[in-house]
């Protein structure tokens, strides 16, 4: 495990939370007086004779990796047996009587021994009444249930109204547990052991799906019994104990499944959007409800989820290509269900328009002016409701544009008397506010270096390598000239953690905020700010030196400051800079560093021999070590969701497939897919707002940098295995991630908060750039034949085929520069221009492309097309147009100002 000085913060935030709950941690579960085993033909599980709440969950072994795997923290249960700390089988509620106040009730909040019962029922194998553990005078009887479904393990509660008046039920929660505790393991240990859970909030087809952090193995699916929708996902608030480390950097915290949500969004979420319109039940005298859940097991793994929640029949959905959408493109949707659409609606109303093209097959078109959240309810002829959550954008390019231009003016900082030398660049902005954030006691967040002060510069620089536009890259001209040469970097490379610093006597003419606290180890003096010692800094820098790079040598016009040459060097010596020994972390997995793969073919490709040697050696260097770990993935934290990235692109590039592939089931191990825009894609993190964010917290984020570039290992992983179109799921979705962050008037926020008390965009700017870096470099057009739906285009649309092998498809994602032919294993990318459609013919292996200029951009001359081949026996010429040259291993096609070339490739 690694570990930084900002480790030291999320110390404190552990520390902070544990004084405020600091008691004598007991047994309150009554562990002393044992167990009960409970089995069935999925699982052996074990709950706790006094409470009888689950305690081990085990799946039956269907291969050597599920062999006494447990998807409960079992070996950290007697750390976990204290009261308010949750586990399967407690139940939180609220209900009132006559329009009274609401009361809480909660099984785990003061535990005494429940009372067992034999129900004599069939398959029931344990039950027991809640009664002594909740709290007096409550008029509801509760009981419940383990029962045996067929194999699988139920959970089920009995709600009676045994008072004399009518009660309502405004929430009903089951508190959630898996073995996601990382503190006090080594990673080794992590791996072998813990597990990661999401969420899909979906009503009655919600589920929550849990798998082994490895990616490995058996899964697990907890999908509704009976009535019971899964209506919202709360956070629950723990004691922390030093053994466990409740909702810190090693153990992110629990959440609950809620059925019933009306008194929470009444009240404490009163200003959220929920995901779900909240709802309660009334009971009258001597009425009872029942609620449930269901375990199944996923004996293949992740790629089985689906099919395990089909089986307990729940309702299932498929959307191509995923659930952020731009309006202008219509998107697919399949749905699979014991029973047949009864209904479809939109929320907000016509916003979705929604046509059926075949059963259960669905065209989802966004109504051509909205923009935001959406939700599709659909209602089954069983009358099971479904949502399907989606985030509408502008049209891609319109997008960023948006970006760009929001970047390059509101963020742009040019106050030339800044003490720091920060004037002209692009600044962290507080969007709440209206400002650039110039002071913050997180001091490289004001300071051009680290994630969170870099994250509005890399991605205005990686913009305008995939849709430059000429008054922006004049300014990062400036900036880079007057900036980031000479203040960020050094005479000699090095980049400083950051330009701001907290220094009043030094700069004594300087206002620092008298309303900031500037005592914590975060307000850097100058010489911790001007440190070079982190390697993940100079993947920014050599990121905006390779994009200006890109710009010069594809729209020399637009440059006037410096060359392509200039930039591309500037790009090579701040990687090797950075590869030197008085820099930390440069031994592990870089945020972005796919981008050192593209500065070494551009190297190459540019017939500079010498540079391109030197780049490779120190990248196999690392990749040959990270080869001989068991865990490669350090990060500056004790678990991260960071390293994996770069350990993939190495790999995979200097021929490690073990490792290669270890890596991409690590990563599926934590990025799931679910049909909820927020979910759908979202790479594990849950503590990067309290370094890059407005409201600091620790929080499950939804789609924070790591869904862009974790997305780079999954598309590269599906480009070369098309056969697995569920790489392309998740991938895609996460490529998407950092168009959602774009409003309206093109801010870019970090994260989107997912506590339902929040459920919006933060503040800040922060640390939205790394995110945006995956974008460029991942996103493209991606065609893939997928088993059950046929033909699918992901950023594009399939248009209607000729016949059973030629397939044209219309580019619409935010890259129209890379395109990916499955069926073919091909790879087509441009320098310059788009492409507006393409075809192909399966059975003769030929390609056309359609090339144009980028709409309300610059004009380029030529294009560059480079083609990759999955097979390397199989090679393409380009038959068409006539003028087309070799160019930097690629070929130079011609392009009009006006007009459109398409390009012809023969397979030979």
């Amino acid at each position: 495990m690694f570990y930084h000085d900002r480790a030291l913060l999320m110390y404190a935030v552990t520390i902070a939370t544990f004084l405020c709950g600091v008691v004598c941690q007991g047994d309150n579960l009554g562990l002393r007086n044992g167990y009960m085993t409970i089995s069935t033909a999925s699982f052996t599980a074990q709950i706790v004779r006094d409470a009888q709440v689950l305690a081990s969950l085990s799946p039956t072994a269907v291969s050597s990796s599920d062999e006494d795997f447990d998807f409960l923290p079992f070996d950290l249960i007697s750390a976990r047996a204290g009261n308010g700390q949750y586990h399967w089988g407690d139940i939180t509620f609220r209900y009132r009587e006559e329009e009274g106040d609401w009361v809480d009730g909660d099984s785990a909040a003061a535990r005494k021994p429940v009372t067992a019962f034999d129900t004599g029922a069939a398959g029931t194998l344990a039950a027991s009444n809640l009664d002594p553990t909740l709290p007096t005078k409550v008029p509801l009887n509760v009981t419940r249930e383990w029962l045996d479904l067929s194999g699988d393990l139920g959970l089920r509660f009995t709600i009676e109204n045994s008072g004399d008046s009518s009660v309502e039920i405004g929430s009903l929660g089951f508190p959630a547990e898996f073995n996601s505790i990382f503190t006090n393991r080594q990673a080794t240990d992590t791996q072998r052991l813990c597990s990661l859970s999401d969420p899909y909030v979906g009503m009655h087809a919600g589920y929550i799906r849990t798998n082994p952090v490895r990616g490995t193995g058996a899964a697990l699916v907890v999908t509704p019994l009976g009535d019971t929708p899964f209506e919202a996902y709360r956070n629950l608030a723990e004691p922390s104990y030093a053994a466990t480390a409740y909702g810190s950097q090693t153990f992110e915290g629990f959440y609950e499944w809620q059925v019933l949500s009306r008194a929470w969004a009444e009240n404490e979420w009163a200003d959220a959007e929920p995901w779900n319109t909240p709802s309660s039940r009334t009971l009258q005298p001597g009425e009872s409800l029942q609620f449930g859940v269901r375990f199944s097991v996923a004996p293949d793994g992740i790629r089985d989820i689906d099919s395990a929640v089909r089986k307990t029949g729940t309702p299932v959905a498929f959307g191509v290509p995923g659930y952020i959408i731009p309006r202008d493109v219509p998107s697919q949707l399949f749905l699979q269900a014991d029973s047949d659409v009864k209904t479809i609606a939109s929320e907000p109303a016509g916003s979705l328009d929604v046509a059926e093209v075949a059963e259960m097959s669905y065209l989802v078109t966004p109504e051509s002016t909205f923009w935001g959240r959406a939700k599709l309810t659909v209602t089954y002829a069983d009358d099971k409701v479904q949502t399907i959550h989606y985030h509408v954008t502008k049209p891609s390019t319109e997008t960023l544009s948006d970006l760009g231009r929001f970047l390059t003016t509101e963020q742009w900082y040019n106050d030339t008397s800044d003490p720091f030398g920060r004037a002209p660049s692009v600044m962290s902005y507080d969007y709440e506010a209206g400002s650039i954030v110039t002071q913050d006691p997180r001091v490289w967040i004001a300071g051009l270096s680290d994630e969170g002060g870099v994250g509005a510069y890399l991605a205005a620089t990686m913009k305008q390598a995939i849709q430059p536009d000429a008054a922006e890259v004049a300014k990062l001209e400036q900036f880079i000239d007057k900036v980031l040469w000479p203040t960020i970097q050094t005479s000699d490379f090095a980049v400083r953690k950051s330009i701001f610093y907290y220094d009043p006597s030094g700069l004594p003419q300087y206002s620092y905020s008298a309303d900031i606290d500037w005592t914590s180890w975060t307000s850097w003096d100058r010489d911790a700010a001007h440190a070079i010692d982190r390697a993940y800094d100079y993947v920014h820098v050599a990121a905006a030196y390779w994009a200006l790079y890109r710009v010069a040598r594809a729209y020399p016009t637009l440059v006037t400051v410096h060359d392509w040459e200039w930039y591309l060097s500037q790009a090579h010596s701040t990687v090797m800079r950075g590869m030197q020994s008085d820099v930390g972390y440069n031994r592990l997995g870089l945020m972005g560093e796919t981008v050192f793969g593209e500065i070494l073919a551009d190297l190459t490709r540019e017939g500079l021999t010498s540079e391109a040697t030197a780049l490779t050696q120190a990248m196999r260097s690392r990749a040959t070590q990270w080869d001989g770990e068991e865990v490669p993935y350090g990060s500056e934290m004790a678990w991260d969701s960071t390293g994996q990235e770069g350990v993939y692109y190495w790999a995979k590039y200097f021929g490690f497939e073990d490792t290669a592939a270890k890596t991409v089931n690590s990563v599926l191990g934590y990025m799931p897919t679910v049909p909820h825009w927020g979910w759908n894609g979202n790479a594990r993190r849950y503590w990067d707002n309290i370094y890059g964010g407005k409201l600091q917290r620790i929080e499950r984020q939804i789609h924070h940098y790591g869904s862009g570039l974790n997305a780079l290992v999954l598309l590269s992983a599906f480009r070369h295995d098309p056969a697995d179109a569920y790489l392309l799921q998740v991938g895609y979705g996460g490529a998407s991630g950092p168009l959602a962050g774009v409003n309206e008037a093109g801010f870019a926020a970090a994260s989107f908060h997912s506590w339902p008390d929040t459920l919006r965009w933060d503040g800040y700017s922060g640390d939205y750039g790394p995110g945006f870096l995956g974008l460029a470099l991942g996103s493209g057009t991606y065609v893939a034949r997928h088993p059950a739906f046929g033909v699918l285009a992901y950023g594009g649309v399939v248009l209607a085929p000729d016949d059973d092998d030629a397939v044209t498809v219309r580019v619409t994602g935010p890259v129209g520069r890379r395109v990916f032919v499955g069926p073919l294993g091909l790879t087509l990318n441009l320098d310059a221009g788009t492409v507006r459609d393409f075809s192909f013919d399966e059975a003769t292996g030929s390609v056309a492309l359609t090339l144009t200029q980028l709409p309300d951009a610059p004009k380029a001359d030529a294009a560059v097309l480079w083609v990759e081949t999955n097979d390397a026996a199989v090679e393409y010429n380009v038959s068409a147009p006539v003028g087309v040259t070799s160019e930097r291993l690629g070929w130079r096609v011609p392009l009009t100002d006006d007009g459109d070339v398409v390009v012809e490739l023969t397979r030979s």
